[in-house]
């Protein structure tokens, strides 16, 4: 059994994977990401455009249950109320890119229509609200509406993906724009009535993390990145 990793780990991952949201156009000046610590206990990145965050800035502990401490963004509740209510998760990440906004603004969110997106079958719950989820009403609204899904569109304002680790949690930001992308693309040419699985057992059966999935696009995503030796285990990064 590998032995759990240090909060130096987990502060170089947060750090590894915001550069990274950043790196693959899924966030700009705004968006933040966390791992959790404990059962009371989570830390965020630092809250600062995610492409900015140097080499050894550490994040920001935070509790679970409480006030979020002085200086991290307010959204940074969502994270908060996900983690009160799924003991699963154990990564999150907030971010708002472009097709997703784009599906957002008709008041859609991504379908399972290939295999990217099969993880959010049989489509992404969508928090309508467009405001910005600034207080503890709103974010619990957010994980409610969240469930027991692997991600939530925030309105316009973005989504969330969760994950029991952060590659998963990673991975998932990413598949959930290129759904998003694939929507766009079927309604624009007529194939909104268009199903590509039949039923949950054939989208669970495409949604799979074995194969180093989530390993492989940990290392897509990251490849680039400072403070990254390379390494088959992601997990101690």
């Amino acid at each position: 059994m590998r032995p759990a990793p240090s909060l130096d780990d987990l502060q170089r991952q947060v750090r590894i994977a915001a550069r990274a949201l950043a790196r693959t156009g899924l966030v700009t000046a705004f968006g933040h990401c966390s791992v959790r610590l404990s059962a009371k206990e989570f830390l965020v990145c630092a809250a600062r455009p995610m492409a900015s965050i140097g080499v050894g800035e550490a994040g920001t502990r935070a509790p679970v249950e409480g006030e979020l401490p002085q200086g991290v963004l307010g959204e940074v509740r969502m994270h908060q109320q996900i983690y009160r209510r799924r003991a699963d998760v154990h990564a999150i990440c907030r971010f708002i890119s472009p097709q997703v906004t784009a599906l957002a603004a008709m008041g859609c969110s991504p379908s399972a229509r290939h295999g990217f997106s099969s993880y959010f079958y049989p489509r992404v719950p969508m928090w309508n609200d467009p405001a910005l989820v600034r207080n503890d009403a709103a974010a619990a609204g957010v994980a409610e509406t969240l469930g027991d899904a692997p991600a939530v569109v925030v309105a316009v304002n973005g989504a969330v993906t969760v994950g029991a680790d952060m590659p998963r949690a990673l991975s998932l930001a990413w598949f959930l724009e290129d759904a998003a992308r694939v929507e766009l693309a079927v309604r624009a040419a007529g194939g909104a009535d268009h199903r590509t699985f039949a039923n949950a057992q054939a989208a669970a059966q495409r949604a799979t993390w074995d194969g180093r999935i989530a390993e492989r696009m940990w290392e897509f995503m990251t490849a680039t990145d400072p403070e990254l030796p390379r390494s088959p285990n992601p997990s101690i990064h």
